[in-house]
């Protein structure tokens, strides 16, 4: 999880990596609006498979952000176009 402060207020994005391919989030829930984890050691992760939400527990999956199963089922994590480059993850 990264902070990116702003002046319209802190975005907070969870990057989710599984060899080449990386997948980015807005760390927030669609049920409340809540980040899935006030910090790393908080998030409840299944690596490669899924990402959940600690206050609810809805479950999202970790390649494309759906939500499986929770109070927000069918709904996504907000998108955030990444790419690894040269072994770095970086924003496209």
């Amino acid at each position: 999880m990264f902070v990116f402060p702003s002046s319209a207020g802190a975005f907070h994005l969870l990057a989710l990596r599984s060899g080449d391919h990386c997948f980015g989030y807005e760390n927030r829930c669609p049920h409340f609006g809540v980040p899935l984890a006030a910090r790393d050691a908080q998030l409840i992760v299944k690596p490669h498979l899924s990402v959940s939400c600690n206050t609810h527990y809805a479950r999202f999956r970790w390649q494309d952000g759906f939500c499986e199963s929770g109070d927000c089922a069918g709904e996504y994590l907000p998108a955030v176009a990444l790419a690894v480059r040269d072994g770095i993850v970086c924003f496209v």
